[in-house]
C-alpha cells in the first residue's frame, strides 16, 4: 500500500530524548516499511527513517530556539499532504484534530490516531461537530469521555521485538521513567521506595509548563538519600535503567491512555507496580506482569511481593501483546478498510463516514 504517516513537528521521528507520539509513529512507520509497504512520513527534517521522508521544518521545533510561530509549519505541512493526497491510498495523521476541517472537505481515505487524553471539556463540542472523521484509540479506556466520536478500532502501541534487552535477574533499585507533571506523581513513587526501603532512580523530563511544579514539589524530594535523579535519557539508555530495576513504578493519578513505559519495562522482563487508572488494567496482567496498587502503603508492600513474579514471562507477553509487528498489522487491517471505502462506499456500511447527529444535551459540553 502507498500510506502517508503524519506526525507531530514538536519532536524528530523517533525523538532524541522524551517523546511518546513520535516514538510509535517511528515503530510502525518501520515496521510497514520492513512489510513491504511503500510509506512516506510527514515530519520535522532531522527525522531519521527508512520511509520516504517529506519535511516541514528543519528541526523538532522543541529544539528549534529561532521559531516563535510552530502553527506555521503545521499548515504548511497539511498544505503538503494535501498536494501529494492523490497519490496515497491511506493517509495516517498523528497530530490530533488540527487537520480535520481540511479532511473532511478531501476524498483521500484517511484516519487520525489519539495519543493524548481526551477528558477535557473543549473536545466534547469539537468530537459533536467532527463526528465523522474516523479515528482510533490507544487504549478501549481513553475513549470514555467521547463516546460520540467516530471510532473505528482501539490498537494498543508496540515496540520492535529487538528494541530493548530483556534481563533475567531482578535489581536492587526500583525504577520511575516520564515527565515531571503534577498526574505522573514522581512525588508517590518517592514515598513508595521510602517506604519500601529502596532505591529509586528517576529519568524524568521536565517540561516547560511543569516546571513551576518540578521547582516547589519535586526539586525537594530530589535531595532524599534514597532517590537518585538521572534527568531525561535516550533510547539506548532505557534497556540499562528499566532492565536493572526489580519493578518500574507507574503511580499516576490521571487517566492514562497508554502509558508507552510500561510496555517498555515488560520488554526487560521488569514487572510493574501501578495503579488502576485509565489504561494500566488493559496493560497490566496482575500477578503476571505488574501488581495493581490502590495507595503508596499497598505499593511498598507490592514491592516485596513483586519478586515472585517471573520475568521470562514479562518478557514472553510483551512479544505476544505490544510487539511492532502487532502494531503494524492491526493498522493495515484498517487502511484496508479505510481503502476499500473509496473503492466501493456501500461495501462498507459499518465505517463512520457519515453519521446521523446524535441528540445535543446541555450536560453533553459537560463530559
Amino acid at each position: 500500500m502507498r500510506i502517508a504517516q503524519v506526525a507531530p513537528l514538536y519532536e524528530s521521528v523517533p525523538p532524541l530524548l522524551y517523546g511518546g507520539t513520535e516514538r510509535v509513529v517511528s515503530y510502525l512507520t518501520e515496521e510497514l516499511v520492513r512489510l513491504g509497504h511503500e510509506v512516506t512520513l510527514f515530519a520535522s527534517g532531522d527525522s531519521v527513517t527508512s520511509a520516504r521522508l517529506i519535511p516541514a521544518c528543519e528541526r523538532a521545533l522543541r529544539l528549534e530556539d529561532r521559531c516563535r510561530d510552530h502553527l506555521a509549519h503545521q499548515v504548511l505541512m497539511l498544505e503538503e499532504v494535501a498536494k501529494r493526497a492523490a497519490s496515497f491510498d491511506v493517509i495516517h495523521y498523528h497530530i490530533d484534530y488540527f487537520h480535520y476541517p481540511l479532511s473532511r472537505r478531501q476524498t483521500a481515505p484517511q484516519l487520525t490516531t489519539l495519543h493524548g487524553r481526551l477528558d477535557l471539556p473543549e473536545l466534547a463540542p469539537l468530537y459533536l461537530e467532527f463526528r465523522d472523521m474516523p479515528v482510533v484509540s490507544i487504549s478501549d479506556a481513553q475513549r470514555a469521555p467521547l463516546p460520540h466520536a467516530a471510532w473505528l478500532e482501539t490498537v494498543h502501541h508496540g515496540l520492535p521485538r529487538d528494541l530493548l534487552r530483556f534481563s533475567p535477574e531482578p535489581g536492587r533499585y526500583l525504577a520511575f521513567v516520564g515527565r515531571t507533571a503534577p498526574e505522573k506523581r514522581l512525588d508517590r513513587a518517592i514515598e513508595i521506595a521510602r517506604a519500601a526501603g529502596m532505591e529509586l532512580r528517576v529519568a524524568a523530563k521536565v517540561d516547560p509548563e511543569d516546571r513551576a511544579y518540578f521547582k516547589t514539589e519535586i526539586e525537594p524530594l530530589l535531595a532524599e538519600p534514597h532517590v537518585r535523579f538521572v534527568g531525561e535519557i535516550a533510547e539506548h539508555e532505557k534497556s540499562e535503567l528499566l532492565g536493572g530495576a526489580l519493578a518500574l513504578l507507574f503511580p499516576i493519578d490521571w487517566p492514562e491512555p497508554f502509558g508507552l513505559v510500561m510496555i517498555e519495562a515488560m520488554a526487560c522482563g521488569t514487572p510493574v507496580i501501578a495503579f488502576p487508572h485509565g489504561s494500566v488494567p488493559e496493560v497490566i496482567e496482575p500477578g503476571v506482569t505488574g501488581l495493581l496498587v490502590e495507595d503508596v502503603a499497598a505499593a511498598a508492600a507490592a514491592v516485596e511481593q513483586v519478586r515472585e513474579l517471573d520475568r521470562a514471562t514479562c518478557r514472553r507477553v510483551f512479544e505476544a501483546r505490544f510487539s511492532a509487528e502487532r502494531m503494524a498489522r492491526d493498522y493495515l487491517a484498517l487502511y484496508e478498510r479505510m481503502a476499500a471505502l473509496r473503492r466501493h462506499p456501500a461495501a462498507q456500511p459499518g465505517l463512520p463516514v457519515s453519521l446521523p447527529a446524535p441528540p445535543v444535551l446541555l450536560s453533553d459540553a459537560s463530559h
